[in-house]
C-alpha cells in the first residue's frame, strides 16, 4: 500500500459490509470517521453464501465465510477504499509544515502562523493561562500567609512530659451531640440515631401515667406496662 501519508493514529472500522475508516488529530485526538463504502466482495460472497445455502450448504462445507474470503482476496479493494478515505479525512486536518503532524483545525492549529499549536502556541490562549495559573498560586501563598497570621498553638504546652488524648465521647463539648446508646456522632435535629437506631437526646420523651415510664412521644402504649400513652 505504501506509506500513509495521513494522521499516525487511526482506527479500522471495516468488516465484511464494507469499509470504514475513523482518523484522530496527532494532537488532541479529536476524530472524523470516514462514510460508509459497501464492499463488492463482501456483497458478492454474501449472495454466494445465500445460493449455496439454498443449494446444500456448499458454501458452508467449504470452511469459508464472506469475511474470510474478503481477507484473502479482498487486498486491493480494503487498500483502495483505505485510499480514498484517507483523501477525504485530509480535508478535515491541516499538516504542520515544521513537525508533519495532522491536526484539527478547530482546536490544535494556530491560524495566524500557519502551524499547529505544538509548534507555534497560541499567544492569547498561554496569556490566559498563565495569568490563571499566577492567580491560584498567589491565592495559595496569600491563604498561606494569612494562616500563619493565626497563633494555633497558643494553648498547646510544649513541655516533655505534657501529653495530649482526644476526649472521650462523654466529655465532648455541646456542639458535639452524640448518641447515649452507641457515642456515635450524630446531628443536632436527629430523633433516633443513624449508627443503631436508638432514640436520641434530641427525641422528645413522655412519661406513662400508670408506672411512669419515659418513652417517645410518638408511642401509643408504654412499652414498660402496656398502658395507654396520654
Amino acid at each position: 500500500m505504501g506509506m500513509i501519508q495521513f494522521v499516525a493514529n487511526y482506527d479500522d472500522l471495516s468488516s465484511d459490509k464494507g469499509y470504514q475508516f475513523k482518523f484522530y488529530c496527532d494532537k488532541c485526538r479529536n476524530g472524523y470517521v470516514s462514510r460508509f463504502v459497501p464492499s463488492k466482495i463482501g456483497m458478492a460472497t454474501s449472495i454466494l453464501r445465500t445460493a449455496g445455502s439454498m443449494l446444500g450448504g456448499w458454501m458452508s462445507s467449504a470452511g469459508h465465510n464472506s469475511y474470510d474470503l474478503q481477507r484473502m482476496i479482498g487486498g486491493p479493494e480494503h487498500d483502495s477504499a483505505m485510499r480514498d478515505a484517507m483523501e477525504e479525512g485530509k480535508k478535515y486536518f491541516h499538516q504542520c509544515t515544521r513537525c508533519a503532524k495532522w491536526v484539527c483545525p478547530q482546536a490544535c492549529w494556530n491560524e495566524k502562523a500557519n502551524l499547529c499549536e505544538d509548534c507555534a502556541p497560541n499567544f492569547q490562549e498561554e496569556v490566559a493561562s498563565a495569568q490563571a495559573s499566577a492567580k491560584i498560586e498567589a491565592m495559595r501563598q496569600q491563604v498561606q500567609a494569612k494562616a500563619q497570621q493565626v497563633n494555633y498553638a497558643e494553648d498547646i504546652l510544649l513541655g516533655k512530659d505534657v501529653h495530649y488524648r482526644a476526649p472521650d465521647p462523654g466529655e465532648r463539648p455541646p456542639s458535639t451531640p452524640v448518641c447515649p446508646s452507641c457515642k456515635c456522632d450524630v446531628s443536632a435535629d436527629d430523633k433516633f440515631c443513624p449508627h443503631c437506631g436508638k432514640p436520641t437526646a434530641a427525641a422528645p420523651k413522655k412519661f406513662c401515667g400508670q408506672c411512669g415510664n419515659a418513652a417517645n412521644a410518638n408511642v401509643k402504649f408504654c412499652p414498660n406496662c402496656g398502658n395507654k400513652m396520654g
